[in-house]
């Protein structure tokens, strides 16, 4: 968009590293006299300032100098709780670490622009997390990529970045499993955002435990969010024969299936067993508490932290690590399940 007359933007880190082609954070160390930086690098990056006019400000110099860590954490997430236990973790790890906090979220929970992107980088950032599904946008990486900065990814498997997760598939077929032994012998499941590695994981793991105990199963769409729990929800009981227990890939789309449930004037867990993952606010604030899995959101959030302050301390010019860490995840079973009613 073109600046208004009488309005110029300033010449910015990124421009000076666009056009002397190396990352801001190399600009930084040299403007900071990194000793670590080739004489090349630090001959062209002098020339572009002096070409560019351009006037170093503390958020550039902060890349280097400041003891107070910034990060930016770049989020676009449907799930009001998963984002709540992400942010209590994050901001817990960062008070510990002495580290500051840039959010950035997309306009109406959508990917942010480039310029939104790159402004943020601007700031003086030295590493970014990922929440999910920004972390598999492969154009939000490459953007931070270009700008030499290293990234965190929680709930994904990303090659070249750290990643921090539970084992998906793992969890959907435990989930499944606790069906099975229940006597279930019709199942639903909900996917959750088909961007996303981990529903293609939890989908992947419920039907493998379905297939091998010989169990009917179908399997509606939906996006993580609660209005498309109450969609798949609606659509999973408008079946022929509708499943006597309906496992969603997490907690607000199993909620949205209670509530589907309720307005049918079905008894959870009598009528209907529902089951999530996450083990959210939302997991004990319905009636009745979802039995799900317990997927360590705020742990996720911290250990994805701690491994990308770690990461930024460490590589100061190096190419970025592939780090994957797996935490564990348990099953919780409260009040929603039960064995199917007789026929």
């Amino acid at each position: 968009m073109p600046q208004p007359k009488g309005r110029r933007r300033g010449v910015t880190i990124i421009d000076v590293a666009k056009k002397a082609g190396v990352s801001p954070m190399s600009v930084s160390r040299v403007i900071n006299g990194d000793p670590g930086v080739r004489e090349e690098t630090r001959v062209i990056v002098n020339a572009t300032i002096r070409e560019l006019n351009y006037t170093p400000n503390l958020s550039a110099r902060s890349l280097v100098t400041s003891r107070e860590i910034r990060i930016g954490v770049i989020y676009a997430n449907p799930s009001a709780a998963f984002m709540s236990g992400f942010l209590a973790g994050v901001f817990e790890e960062a008070s510990a670490r002495a580290a500051q906090l840039i959010l950035l979220k997309g306009k109406q929970g959508g990917v942010p622009t480039h310029a939104e992107i790159e402004q943020l980088i601007a700031s003086g950032i030295g590493g970014v997390i990922l929440t999910p599904p920004l972390g598999e946008s492969g154009a939000v990486r490459q953007i931070l990529r270009d700008a030499g900065l290293p990234m965190a990814v929680v709930g994904g498997r990303v090659p070249d970045t750290i990643s921090v997760g539970i084992d998906d598939h793992r969890a959907a077929h435990d989930m499944t499993r606790h069906l099975i032994a229940l006597g279930h012998r019709r199942i639903g499941f909900i996917v959750g955002n088909p961007g996303q590695s981990a529903s293609a994981e939890r989908l992947a793991g419920f039907t493998e435990a379905a297939r091998a105990a010989g169990v009917e199963f179908c399997v509606a769409q939906g996006d993580f969010s609660y209005a498309s729990g109450l969609i798949a929800g609606e659509r999973l009981l408008d079946a022929p024969s509708p499943p006597s227990a309906i496992f969603a890939s997490n907690d607000d789309m199993a909620a949205a299936v209670v509530s589907v449930a309720h307005r049918r004037h079905l008894d959870v867990p009598r009528d209907l067993t529902v089951t999530g993952i996450d083990d959210s606010i939302a997991a004990t604030t319905l009636w009745p508490p979802l039995t799900t899995i317990r997927q360590p959101v705020q742990e996720l959030a911290g250990e994805a932290l701690r491994l990308l302050i770690d990461e930024m301390r460490a590589a100061q010019g190096k190419a970025a690590r592939s780090v994957s860490r797996v935490l564990d995840h348990m099953l919780v079973e409260r009040e929603s399940t039960a064995p199917p009613a007789k026929e």
